[in-house]
């Protein structure tokens, strides 16, 4: 019989997975798998959960939100064999997830963390740090972290749209040095992102068209400092993943970017503050993890 671990957050969203946790489990155990299983007790421990147990187990499953993705890909670039990873979002956003066709429903998803197409996946690296689906710095990138989750589980994604509009009198721009694949470029932005996925905030398109999970690239989309409030309202459209044309916008693919800055940058991580550095290094992991998807098999 093989072995499997389920770490599961059972804050994430409204909490639901109280209620499905006992069919999760007999989906698991169904399909012949001896079953651990482990809440988390509180912020990065999922992360050393893994990386302390994870040996033991043929397969990992986890559940939460983004954040809680994050600590169990963030275990697993520690370990030199990873086992397979399944995933069953129960935050209030779960962006990546979109991209992999994960079903919402947790019954549904825990079936693809078992029978899915195991699909390689880039992820990425924040210094010494890493990310799934998203770094980014600017404008709304605190709205993730600073929303509380008691509204997340009430409002679900309207939560992120009422705290970004909190923020709106207090939009600023950086200026950073940032060097790519392709060059350098220098200048005050309002926001960047470097991304792996399809979707970012529940918004889709947002990212650019053609995202590929597995070809070593980020996505990467910049916003200028705006010259009025037309250029803003622009911008705010565009990060929205609205269908619209501004000189303001830069975007490009990259494996990896140097960027600096003239003061502390603060940086979200797949929904996490990921701390405030003047200098980073982000790289590409191409094709580091396996995860179950819900993509058809060819």
């Amino acid at each position: 019989m093989r072995n499997l671990l389920f770490i599961y957050n059972p804050h994430s969203g409204k909490g639901m997975i109280k209620e499905k946790l006992s069919d999760i489990i007999t989906c698991f155990v169904r399909n012949g798998y001896q079953v651990g299983v482990y809440p988390t007790q509180g912020r990065l421990d999922a992360k050393e959960q893994v990386i302390h147990t994870a040996y033991q187990y043929d397969m990992i499953v986890c559940s939460g939100g983004d954040g809680t993705l994050n600590e169990v890909i963030s275990g697993l670039m520690e370990l030199p064999q990873k086992p397979v990873l399944g995933y069953i979002p129960s935050g209030s956003t779960n962006d990546f997830s979109q991209g992999m066709r994960i079903p919402k429903d947790m019954l549904d998803a825990a079936a693809v963390a078992i029978n899915g197409m195991p699909i390689s996946v880039d992820i990425g690296g924040f210094g010494k740090k890493k990310f799934i689906y998203i770094a980014a710095f600017g404008a709304f990138t605190d709205v993730s972290y600073m929303t509380p989750q008691e509204m997340k589980n009430i409002l679900g994604h309207q939560a992120y749209l009422i705290e970004a509009v909190t923020k709106l009198t207090n939009i600023r721009s950086y200026y950073v040095k940032i060097k790519y694949d392709a060059g350098v470029l220098e200048g005050d932005f309002l926001y960047g992102m470097i991304t792996n996925s399809v979707s970012v905030g529940g918004f889709k398109g947002i990212t650019g068209k053609n995202v590929v999970l597995d070809d070593g690239l980020f996505e990467v989309v910049l916003i200028k400092k705006p010259k009025n409030a037309i250029e803003l309202n622009m911008a705010l459209g565009a990060m929205i993943g609205m269908d619209i044309k501004s000189d303001a916008i830069v975007s490009f693919k990259t494996s990896k970017l140097i960027i600096d800055a003239d003061e502390k940058v603060p940086w979200v991580l797949d929904g996490e503050y990921g701390g405030s550095p003047k200098h980073i290094k982000i790289i590409n992991y191409k094709k580091a993890i396996k995860i179950m998807s819900g993509i058809a098999k060819k």
